[in-house]
């Protein structure tokens, strides 16, 4: 019998979508995207996406985001985060680069150092 090869050149990533709600805490070892609203924790390895529509009232830990919608809570990044023009957070960052466009909204404080620990480490 020959054995099957899969190859999946595809991108793979996680998605809440639009009308979607959790509450409690996401652990993803690949790309997250929020389109949906999200109440807790979000720890990614890859990158989170917090979209147009996209609500977070808690923390992210990931390794780089970018925030298009809504975040109200702490943000650990241990890359780059970038704020896109229709952004609004609110709360404390810490990352290693910080992207903001102009007319995103940010009300907090900011951390930037070299070395950024990840909450879960």
């Amino acid at each position: 019998m020959a054995k099957e090869i899969v190859n999946n050149s595809g991108a793979l990533y996680n998605a809440l979508t639009y009308g979607s709600k959790i509450v409690g805490k996401i652990v993803a070892d690949s790309d997250f995207r929020i389109d949906g609203e999200v109440e807790g924790e979000i720890t990614c390895n890859g990158k989170v996406v917090i979209g147009q529509n996209g609500i977070l009232r808690g923390s992210i830990s990931c390794a780089n985001a970018e925030i298009i919608g809504t975040v109200i809570g702490d943000i650990v990044v241990s890359d780059t985060l970038s704020l896109r023009s229709s952004a609004n957070v609110q709360g404390e960052v810490k990352t290693k680069i910080l992207m903001v466009e102009p007319s995103a909204v940010f009300n907090g404080t900011c951390s930037m150092r070299e070395n950024v620990k990840l909450e879960a480490e």
